[in-house]
């Protein structure tokens, strides 16, 4: 048996076992990776073989749930890790479908790359689905250059053209390259949050719960970190459940769920009390 809206201080293949199959609609996390960071524990990145994981994850998903797998490689000696990559074709190989392959642009903090490369901003972010995917609420908000009905010219297979009228919305589809704003105070307002090294920003945990689930769908984060994952998901309208095996990390994600909490209940009972009053 497993509580919703948890999180637990354990790795997150304990936390998994406790879950029945076809459990979870949503998992958004961005796991550790390539030692780039110090954590607070040091068995941190030891918490399960990765395969099992994967594993684990395929198990617990339901048919045509989503895992986001935010990863990037680390740079040693002129070479990089192909951790990305590694990880997209293990999934690939227990039967995911690499639905989209995103890339996440860090708009900010340190630049990073050796001298004689260029700099360093971007990780992918996999969506991958466990067979055809059930929810898909594309963000639309990027303003189109026509709006207006017109003629465009496509071309067919044996390399003659055929025209054809196209109707453009206002605001189009949402590009797969996504550009964040990063480092204080763009990733998060919460200032505990800044205690964990790798903060995840709430501007991409958020946009991913809306475009992959629906209200009242279970969020997962294996690797909850600072709680940004639970939080957004909260603040959504959607449960979740964390794993979290460090024990410090864990007091910053109690504290940012029981102040997201407070924010959410005070907004609840203002509209409650606005109905009242109507």
């Amino acid at each position: 048996m497993i509580d919703i809206n948890k999180n637990y201080n354990e790795s997150n293949l304990e936390t998994m076992a406790k879950m029945p199959n076809c459990f979870v609609d949503l998992t958004v996390t961005s796991p550790p990776y390539d030692n780039l960071r110090t954590y607070e524990n040091e068995d941190y990145l030891a918490c399960g073989e990765f395969e099992d994981m994967v594993k684990e994850l395929w198990r617990i998903t339901k048919d045509g749930g989503v895992v986001v797998w935010i990863v990037g490689d680390a740079v040693k000696n002129g070479n990089e890790s192909g951790t990305s990559f590694y990880h997209a074709l293990t999934f690939k190989k227990y039967g995911w479908n690499l639905f989209d392959t995103m890339i996440y642009f860090k708009n900010g903090g340190l630049n990073s790359g050796a001298n004689n490369s260029y700099i360093q901003k971007f990780e992918y972010m996999f969506v991958f689905s466990k067979g055809k995917i059930k929810t898909t609420n594309i963000i639309e908000d990027r303003p189109n250059e026509h709006t207006k009905p017109r003629k465009k010219k496509k071309r067919n297979p044996d390399g003659t053209f055929r025209i054809q009228e196209v109707l453009t919305k206002e605001q189009g589809k949402r590009y797969n390259i996504w550009c964040v704003n990063t480092g204080i105070p763009h990733s998060t307002q919460d200032k505990i949050a800044y205690e964990h090294p790798a903060i995840f920003p709430e501007e991409l945990a958020n946009d991913h719960i809306l475009s992959w689930s629906n209200e009242g769908d279970l969020v997962y984060d294996p690797f909850m970190g600072s709680g940004t994952t639970a939080k957004m998901a909260i603040l959504n309208n959607r449960k979740y459940i964390g794993s979290e095996i460090s024990e410090e990390y864990c007091k910053i994600i109690e504290t940012r769920i029981k102040e997201c909490g407070g924010l959410f209940f005070n907004s609840f009972q203002t509209e409650l009390s606005n109905e009242a009053g109507t």
